[in-house]
């Protein structure tokens, strides 16, 4: 094996590279997209600042990422002698790309009337996220190797399947004589692995059958899916736009910077949580990385893009599992890193979305959240399977409250002071919104919470189960997850009944000290022999 690894040159491109490529830039595609619509229409940053500074940063950003990643995935090849090896996805966080346009930036817009300090405030804010994660530098690996994997993974599969896979679904089948049709392409390639006329990666297959379809119905009459209008608009936006280093970030006054912590630090907590099941992710799949190493590459990603003007704070993607099995290793990284850099400079995101239909990329989506679901039952011990299920909870709960929300803003209702005539009458026909908004507050915290406690009682290891409900006690107290927002005592009733249960685990730990004459610290095991 020695001699092996002295000579042994990891590949940067092989052919499965090209079917994960389409799949992963297609994603970040329209993520960008999103979040420069965001930008412009919601925050009222004008195109100028989103084209010439937002999306430039963008530019930088991404690529530093995917590069490095790229570079992991193959010292770790070359390391291991192994030309299997997948490099973890990279790409604008898709839950913080909303939090600071809705509740960091549209505010200040609207007591300020102010859209460049709504936009250095959203700066700062990303910023505050990329500290935090690098913090997590100092605490992760520990957290990872004493957390059960079916929390971690199980809280991850609820994000997959609430946040990843329900949407496309849906815009699938709005529009099934496309969807449909792109989604059995990815079936067969993807899952069943049917190779494909002429040998097309999948994701290449998708994209010109979408196209095909989108564009001959539109020029034949029977629907009006693609726009040629669009084409053209976009077109013009096409331009040379460098990134620039300014010091916007630190020209705002303090007292208008700590209210910022109320929200930037739960979501840094999310996006240390998430980074952590993500490397537990690819590890199960085979590809173990240097937590450290990624979580400090994704917080200095954040802050880059922030000094240099983005406040979109990028993220490890959900995903490796997904990209692996479509065939990609190292090259599907590197190249959706330079495309991505082209795009940002170019200013061609509206251009290229306004070609391809949304409804062929979707399934790829619906496609990842399958994989990820699924992987969480596959490699985690049968016996952690209910806690799995427990961990999937408040993301489907935080899902569902969304929908909720979405539909009552429709309506003309504040979201935010429901009156209690309408919390009753939606509560006697079934919609326990309350209910909802306790669950999924801070979901991927309280999935790790709720699937690690499930686990630990699972294998009667009390004394942890103890910990973990005792952690769950103090986060609920500070409002991190079951509450609606940061506060003292922010959920009461969460954390009497966290508190009460710790007090139960610790009897029951200290009956087994008694019992057994210690306690067992030792990490949990997560293979897949029954415990005795």
């Amino acid at each position: 094996m020695n001699s092996r690894n002295t000579v042994f040159q990891p590949k940067v491109w092989v052919p499965g590279d090209l079917n994960a490529f389409f799949g992963l830039f297609t994603n970040v595609l329209l993520n960008v997209l999103v979040l420069s619509g965001l930008a412009l229409y919601v925050a009222q940053v004008p195109a100028e600042t989103v084209f010439g500074r937002i999306l430039p940063a963008l530019g930088i950003a991404l690529p530093l990422g995917n590069l490095f990643y790229a570079w992991m995935a193959w010292r770790l090849a070359k390391q291991q002698g192994r030309d299997d090896v997948t490099a973890l996805p990279y790409g604008p966080s898709v839950p913080h790309m909303f939090i600071v346009v809705f509740v960091v930036m549209l505010p200040t817009l609207l007591i300020h009337k102010d859209w460049m300090l709504a936009w250095k405030l959203g700066l700062i804010w990303a910023m505050i996220v990329g500290l935090i994660v690098l913090a997590g530098v100092i605490v992760g690996p520990a957290i990872r190797k004493y957390t059960p994997r079916a929390a971690m993974l199980g809280t991850l599969a609820g994000i997959a399947i609430a946040f990843i896979a329900m949407r496309p679904a849906y815009q699938m089948f709005d529009s099934a004589w496309i969807g449909i049709v792109c989604f059995a392409i990815i079936l067969l390639n993807w899952v069943g692995n049917v190779r494909l006329p002429f040998g097309i990666p999948g994701g290449l297959a998708v994209v010109l059958v979408g196209c095909a379809l989108g564009w001959g119905a539109t020029l034949l009459g029977i629907s009006d899916n693609m726009n040629p209008g669009a084409v053209s608009e976009s077109a013009s936006r096409f331009a040379l736009h460098l990134p620039s280093l300014s010091a916007d970030v630190f020209s705002v006054p303090m007292e208008l910077v700590w209210p910022l912590l109320v929200t930037a630090i739960p979501l840094g907590i999310f996006n240390f949580t998430e980074i952590l099941n993500n490397v537990e992710s690819a590890a199960v799949g085979g590809d173990n990385y240097n937590l450290r190493a990624v979580l400090a590459a994704d917080g200095i990603g954040a802050i880059v893009g922030a000094l240099l003007g983005s406040p979109f704070p990028p993220a490890v993607y959900i995903g490796h599992p997904g990209w692996k099995a479509m065939g990609g290793r190292i090259g599907y990284s590197l190249g959706t890193g330079v495309c991505m850099a082209l795009v940002c400079f170019l200013g061609l995101t509206a251009l290229l979305l306004s070609i391809i239909p949304l409804v062929a990329i979707v399934p790829i989506l619906l496609f990842i959240g399958l994989v990820i679901g699924a992987q969480a039952f596959q490699v985690s011990p049968k016996r952690h399977a209910p806690a799995i299920v427990l961990a999937l909870v408040p993301n489907i709960a935080e899902w569902a409250k969304t929908q909720v929300d979405g539909a009552l803003s429709a309506a003309g209702m504040n979201t935010v002071s429901l009156p209690a005539e309408v919390l009753s009458g939606m509560n006697n026909n079934g919609v326990l919104y309350n209910g909802m908004a306790v669950t999924g507050g801070g979901a991927v915290l309280a999935g790790l919470m709720l699937g690690a406690i499930a686990a630990f009682v699972i294998d009667r290891r009390f004394n942890w189960a103890a910990v973990y409900a005792a952690a769950a006690t103090i986060l609920s107290f500070f409002g991190f997850i079951h509450g609606h927002q940061m506060a003292f005592n922010a959920a009461p009733a969460v954390t009497f009944g966290y508190g009460l249960a710790t007090v139960i685990f610790v009897g029951l730990a200290w009956q087994q000290i008694r019992e057994q004459g210690k306690a067992d610290w030792s990490p949990i095991d997560n293979g897949d022999e029954p415990m005795h």
